[in-house]
Formats: C-alpha cells, structure tokens, sequence
C-alpha cells in the first residue's frame, strides 16, 4: 500500500490515539506541525499526529500554477466549483491513512480528523463515510463542499464536530462555515461552532480551543460492547 508522504509527530510513550489532520491550498504537512506543542493534553493521552502532504497538482483558479491541492478548484463561486473526482481520490487516500492509523493498534473511536480550508472539504468526506466510528472530527476555516451527495456512513451518524470559522474570512466566508452547520444539523448531527474575530487563519484562541476539543473527544471511555 502506497500512503501520502507525512509529517509523523509521535509522543513520548506509544501512541493510544491519532490527530490526522489536513492543510489548506498551497501548504503542505508542516503547516500545523508547529501547533502541536500548544496542544496541552493530559499525559493519559499519548496522541500520533499525521500531517499529510497533499499531492502537486495544476490549479486552475491560479492560472493552472502547480501546488499542494486536495483537488483542483475550476472557479472562485461562493461555493467553489471544484473537481469532484479529484476530491474523491484524496478522500480514498485520507481514509487510507485513518485505516493504518487502526493497522497501528489506534481504536478507531480514538482516531481524530481535522483539515482547513481545502483540506477541512476532505475532512467532512473522509470522516463521515469512514466505515467505522472516529473519536471527532475538527474542521477549520473551511466549507461542505459534498454536502448535497454525501452518504452518509452509520457508524459515524453521531459523530462528535466541532466547526472553526474566522468573521471575517476573505477567502472562505463564513456564511460557508454556517451552512456546513445546517447541512449537518439537518443530517442529524449536533456541530458545535465557533466564532473568531480573524480572518483566513487559525489564531491562538482557536488552538486552545481545539485542544480542549481533543481532550473532550479523547476522554471518552468505551465498554467492548458499546456497538
């Protein structure tokens, strides 16, 4: 099995559960490699972080320039018009990594995936057709961008979601952030969202709320029979 190529942070003991978290348009894995020192957990929780590199694709709404891309965007419309089989071949990927995160002897109900931007587009797909339960999902500064053909897997119908969106976002606008709320919340789901005064980022505020989120998602105990 071929994976992308990724920034592995690994903790001091072994690993009982993983962050496999996406960077945006043009970023590669060590784009949030930084923020892992932020991320103060207890030391119970001794948490793999993966950081994929999205692979180098010509983009077309930046005159065909070659960049790290989840999928390649063919117009800057409020809702992105965007290559959907592109984004179908990096969610085959990411789940990939999710499955040999499980390989690795990680529960899947401890396995976490977070993405911005593109990256948090892929995040949405990934985690919620992902065939057994995941611990959460994070998603930041992005949009839903399949929420009108998704399908929905069962074991994550109660998935725990936490939506990150900056109010003043130039490049994605938040009015997609709220919109991926609904969508899900008509699907069942209960997203908590966040608002930040910023822009197109991910400010120190939001980290520390993440990590109180990867706390909440991680301490979570599990009988064998809870499915």
């Amino acid at each position: 099995m071929t994976y992308l190529p990724c920034v592995e942070i690994e903790p001091k003991q072994a690993a009982n559960a993983s962050v496999i978290w996406l960077h945006g348009l043009g970023a590669n894995g060590h784009d949030f490699a930084g923020v892992v020192p932020m991320i103060a957990l207890p030391n119970e929780q001794q948490v793999r972080y993966v950081f994929p590199h999205a692979p180098e694709i010509n983009v077309t709404i930046n005159n065909g320039y070659r960049m790290p891309a989840w999928y390649d965007i063919l117009a800057m419309t409020l809702e992105r018009k965007i290559d959907m089989p592109g984004l179908m071949t990096s969610v085959e990927q990411v789940q990939s990594l999710i499955q040999r995160e499980i390989d690795r002897g990680i529960d899947s109900r401890r396995i976490i995936v977070a993405g911005f931007s593109q990256g948090g587009a892929v995040a949405y797909q990934s985690a919620l057709t992902f065939t057994k339960p995941l611990a959460g999902l994070l998603v930041m500064s992005s949009y839903f961008a399949t929420a009108k053909t998704i399908e929905l897997d069962k074991n994550n119908r109660a998935l725990p979601i936490h939506i990150y969106h900056g109010s003043t976002d130039p490049v994605v606008a938040e009015s997609l952030g709220l919109d991926a709320m609904k969508y899900l919340a008509a699907f069942g789901f209960q997203p908590q969202y966040h608002r930040y005064l910023a822009e197109h980022t991910v400010t120190a505020q939001q980290i520390n709320d993440i990590s109180q989120h990867i706390k909440q998602f991680l301490s979570i105990k599990f009988n064998d029979d809870y499915f």
